[in-house]
């Protein structure tokens, strides 16, 4: 067995930041983002499914997925987004194992903005969430991402509360929104879970 460590975090939390200092250190990062992406990408079974079960409207002219369009049908429909998830979710979970068990180095992390929402935390041994204000979360996110500070509200009002995920989380990273500072906290622990590597496979 290898040691996984799950990062996760807020939007506008810093974990993007958090996990290519991972990576500058030699760490795989398997990242549910891109994977959920990867699962619907042309030529791939989940995408078939979700064209057969929605219809033609959800393609693209060029055969790709209509983001945009799948993306306000399920937000006016909690149903649909219920179908959506029963397709994109098993999928999403087959190729992170696969990934994570291919993954070549001393400890690999998962990287999940829903890591405790989705049960993915499972696939891990250990949790890490880099952790910040709502203020500071508001001020990056509308900044990186041009969304107006209404729509951002919404995202972390449908994210679980900060303080649960405090709770369920092994560490937490105080995010102030100084790099320098976050990677002072991150040497210790990525010491600690190369530590915790070894005991593990050992």
């Amino acid at each position: 067995m290898r040691f996984i460590l799950g990062l996760t975090g807020g939007i506008g939390s810093g974990k993007s930041a958090a996990s290519q200092w991972f990576e500058s250190q030699n760490i795989v990062v398997v990242d549910a983002d891109i994977v959920a992406r990867e699962i619907v990408e042309l030529g791939q079974p989940a995408l078939a499914q979700i064209h057969q079960t929605f219809g033609d409207w959800v393609l693209l002219e060029n055969g790709e997925l209509n983001r945009r369009a799948l993306r306000e049908h399920i937000f006016q429909n909690p149903t649909a987004r219920k179908t959506l998830e029963n397709i994109t979710h098993p999928a999403i979970r087959a190729s992170i194992i696969q990934q994570l068990q291919n993954a070549q180095s001393a400890y690999v992390i998962l990287v999940s903005p829903l890591l405790f929402e989705t049960n993915q935390y499972q696939l891990a041994q250990h949790t890490l969430l880099i952790d910040a204000s709502e203020e500071l979360q508001i001020q990056r996110a509308s900044q990186r991402d041009e969304q107006n500070i209404e729509q951002i509200e919404k995202i972390i009002s449908a994210q679980m509360p900060r303080q649960e995920k405090q709770k369920l989380a092994n560490d937490v990273v105080l995010n102030d929104g100084q790099l320098e500072h976050l990677y002072e906290k991150l040497q210790p622990l990525h010491e600690k879970y190369l530590a915790m590597a070894q005991q593990y496979s050992s």
